[in-house]
């Protein structure tokens, strides 16, 4: 395995600015996902795509490494936020519920963090449901960033959807890899098994993430 973060690192102001959003990619995370997109980038000259955006924490790193390759971030959210992060659950956060309609909506609070940012042109947000979006995307991708549901059914969309339209040699991170099932849920681990078996190899392991490079055939 090599390290892409020991070629690549944000500025200041963009690494303030992603401490500051809100979200929960710890920085040294953020680091590894960001060296992965400037890579993947500008190699390729290729759009970089995450699913599950909330307010836009992880997308501020995606969208500077887009800038420096001359490229744009693509971010897949409905922003009625996880299973996780509805009433009663662990990550429900009250302010980002929609008074009016009584539903979750981090896309304010995402355009926010983006603006705040500086960096609302190079992002393209999809809002809409992950495997509805991957049906009609028709692009090549340089990286796709899995960080959305948690449930099988949703990790698994995420990777059949998106996966497709990955560049040959293109990275595919994974986010929340628990191999021990104490640490945390198990679909997103069970997806990177499954991304090993089809043909990808394994090129950092950074707490919970994990960066995948798509081998030729």
């Amino acid at each position: 395995m090599t390290d892409l973060r020991e070629s690549s690192r944000p500025a200041p102001e963009v690494l303030a600015a992603f401490e500051a959003a809100t979200g929960f990619m710890p920085v040294d995370e953020g680091l590894a996902l960001y060296a992965a997109a400037v890579e993947a980038a500008g190699r390729t000259g290729l759009p970089v795509l995450e699913i599950g955006t909330y307010c836009g924490r992880s997308a501020i790193l995606l969208a500077d490494a887009a800038r420096a390759a001359g490229t744009v971030a693509l971010t897949v959210d409905h922003h009625r936020g996880s299973e996780e992060q509805q009433p009663g659950w662990e990550y429900h956060d009250p302010t980002l519920v929609d008074p009016e309609v009584g539903l979750m909506d981090t896309l304010p609070s995402f355009r926010r963090t983006l603006h705040r940012a500086g960096l609302e042109e190079y992002v393209i947000a999809l809002v809409g449901r992950s495997p509805q979006v991957a049906a009609v995307w028709g692009g090549r991708l340089a990286l796709v960033f899995i960080d959305g549901g948690h449930t099988d059914e949703h990790a698994t969309g995420d990777y059949e959807g998106w996966v497709q339209h990955l560049a040959e040699d293109g990275l595919l991170v994974v986010h929340d890899v628990f191999p021990d099932p104490a640490d945390g849920g198990q679909a997103p681990y069970r997806v990177f098994l499954r991304a090993l078996a089809e043909g990808f190899e394994e090129v950092s392991v950074t707490g919970s993430l994990r960066v995948l490079r798509r081998t030729k055939a």
